[in-house]
């Protein structure tokens, strides 16, 4: 019985402490390696605008947090270090555009560019640590596989293949071909990786050997990245068609056809309760039941939506382009919240407890939270 519960007390110890770190941190692309965009962390229904930086450059990355720095690139090669309080730490000249958010492993910051190379420099410092080199851009973060010997990062790249880096050298490990450009973010769920591409297919492969184990051709190009739940995966394609797919045989569960002639899906889809939501080119952003793939309720903006929106208990929260970042009700759709940047947002919000971060294209860094303006 003693046994019982020391092991008990433990896994009660370990939970907590796994609750606490996804509460302050956001290391990655979606805050999570199966991109599903679920956090535990609370968003406030009534936010204040804390404090915003000015970069003076566009961007279309997204911002990630870890120990109270917030990380992020700019269309003009820069990548930038932040502390909680709006003041740049550091910033590191890539020379050329960084459209992807970065990953924070470590005390890296792990980021790929368009000319191709995917680069580590110390999170403290801003000093580049190594550079791995593929043939072609790289548009989409990279992500992190873990268990408890090792790390690996993968990433895709225009040169039509998936990569496997080692963390603390930058030496490839793996590769693996596809058809066609690989423009989204590979999620991540125990060993399996799930990407897709331009080729129509979404694939699974191991994170261990490297080696492509199923797929599915969907048709259509995917500019988008798939998100999981419960060994499903979900994702959108460029005609705006939006599938549910069991993992396990890679079938199509279900299949839910373009909202309109303007529905292009490039968001990353956040699954939570049994419903996943995804914002569209035609404005809307839609609600679908993960296991049906009927379309529960919809949102209309006033712009197209590429911003990836992330739930936190009952709350939505997403950027669209006509300048507004909205908080919404998952279970309706209402607007709870609304904020004017004035500018266009394709950013995906970083979500710590309490607060979260948005960048607009204009590249300002915005901070949202308890309190008042700085």
């Amino acid at each position: 019985m003693n046994r019982i519960r020391l092991v008990i007390l433990f896994l009660i110890i370990n939970i907590s402490s796994f609750a606490q770190f996804s509460q302050s941190e956001w290391p990655n692309y979606r805050g999570r390696a199966d991109l599903s965009g679920r956090t535990d962390a609370v968003i406030p229904s009534s936010p204040s605008l804390l404090w915003t930086v000015k970069t003076n450059n566009r961007t279309v990355s997204s911002p990630v947090v870890k120990e109270g720095i917030i990380y992020f690139g700019n269309n003009a090669g820069e990548l930038f270090a932040i502390n909680i309080d709006g003041e740049i730490l550091w910033q590191f000249e890539a020379g050329n555009a960084i459209e992807a958010p970065p990953l924070l492993i470590d005390n890296k910051v792990v980021f790929g560019a368009l000319d191709g190379v995917l680069r580590a420099v110390d999170s403290k410092t801003g000093k580049l640590i190594w550079e791995y080199r593929t043939e072609n851009q790289i548009a989409g973060s990279a992500n992190m596989w873990t268990d408890n010997e090792k790390n690996l990062i993968i990433v895709g790249s225009y040169d039509y293949n998936l990569h496997c880096v080692d963390p603390d050298s930058g030496n490839a490990i793996w590769k693996i071909e596809t058809e066609n450009f690989i423009n989204g973010t590979p999620a991540i769920f125990h060993n399996k990786i799930v990407f897709g591409g331009c080729d129509g297919y979404l694939r699974v492969a191991d994170a261990v050997s490297g080696k492509e184990v199923n797929k599915s051709d969907l048709g259509v190009y995917l500019a988008s990245s798939p998100a999981i739940s419960s060994n499903k995966a979900f994702v959108g394609d460029y005609d705006g068609n939006f599938f549910g797919i069991n993992l396990n045989t890679m079938k199509v569960e279900w299949k839910s056809e373009q909202q309109s002639e303007q529905s292009v899906l490039l968001a990353t889809p956040a699954i939570d309760k049994c419903k996943v939501v995804i914002g569209s080119e035609d404005k809307y952003l839609y609600c679908y039941n993960m296991n049906t793939g009927d379309v529960e309720w919809k949102m209309r903006t006033d712009g197209r939506i590429t911003s990836s929106a992330v739930i936190s208990d009952d709350k939505v929260l997403f950027g669209s382009r006509d300048g507004k970042i909205y908080i919404v009700s998952l279970d309706n759709g209402e607007k709870i919240w609304s904020f004017d940047s004035g500018k266009p947002i394709s950013s995906t919000a970083a979500v710590i407890d309490n607060k979260f971060f948005v960048l607009t294209e204009d590249g300002r860094l915005m901070a949202f939270g308890k309190g008042n303006q700085k």
